[in-house]
């Protein structure tokens, strides 16, 4: 559950399993992704790449990845992180209330 950033424009940031992971495991998840250049939070900053991928172990609720593309992954990646490390169910991390409009705030989203 360490977080690793690329430093690049745009930033990429992940923490967790990946896909081919998760599988390999043998593990029951679910996946939720969409390139996110239409969310307010990439036109405000006129990002033309930004998406996302989060994997849900689909029997805990627990967040299993995560990997972002785009404004601020750098400071997201690490909410997921706490989440993941805290062991706090997607549908806890869901309701949460985030100052909008700032990247995390569209964690909620992303689940």
């Amino acid at each position: 559950m360490v977080p690793t950033t690329v430093f690049a424009h745009p930033p990429l940031a992940a923490v967790g399993l990946t896909e081919a992971e998760a599988t390999a495991q043998g593990l029951k998840f679910k996946v939720k992704h969409e390139v996110t250049t239409e969310w307010f939070t990439a036109r405000r900053l006129r990002e033309p790449v930004s998406a996302y991928k989060v994997l849900i172990d689909e029997t805990t609720d627990l967040v299993l990845g995560a990997h972002l593309l785009g404004p601020h992954a750098e400071e997201v990646i690490n909410l997921f992180a706490v989440a993941m490390h805290t062991r706090l169910p997607a549908r806890e991390l869901q309701k949460l209330l985030f100052a909008y409009p700032t990247s995390t705030s569209d964690i909620v989203y992303m689940l």
